[in-house]
């Protein structure tokens, strides 16, 4: 059975995303592979712990530019926290925020941790 996808807080359409084909592709097969129940490492995915218990981020390269697809696997979605181009080696602030309240806002609505 395969785990859907669900996108906290913003609309999909509105946030930058890989540009190329083949970054897109790249992407939509992770997330196929996590909706899958398969567990990935590095170098596709590693764990984020400063946004929360159970985050993690999905590594993918479009041409010349690198994107994370920041998310925490449910037990019957994958919640999609946030996709950004990595510009810098460190994960900026901004973004970190913006994961970390859209994942307190969804534990809210869910009702628990």
């Amino acid at each position: 059975m395969l785990r859907s996808s669900r996108w906290s807080g913003w609309r999909a359409r509105s946030r930058p995303r890989p540009s190329r084909r083949r970054g897109r592709v790249e992407a939509g097969t992770l997330l196929l592979r996590l909706q899958r129940g398969e567990s990935l490492g590095m170098p596709h995915s590693r764990p984020m712990p400063t946004i929360g218990k159970g985050c993690r981020e999905l590594r993918v390269r479009d041409g010349g530019h690198n994107w994370r697809i920041f998310y925490r696997l449910e037990p019957d979605c994958i919640l999609i926290l946030d996709v950004a181009q990595k510009k810098t080696q460190k994960t900026p602030a901004p973004v970190i925020a913006a994961c970390r309240r859209r994942l307190a806002d969804y534990l809210a609505a869910r009702g628990g941790a």
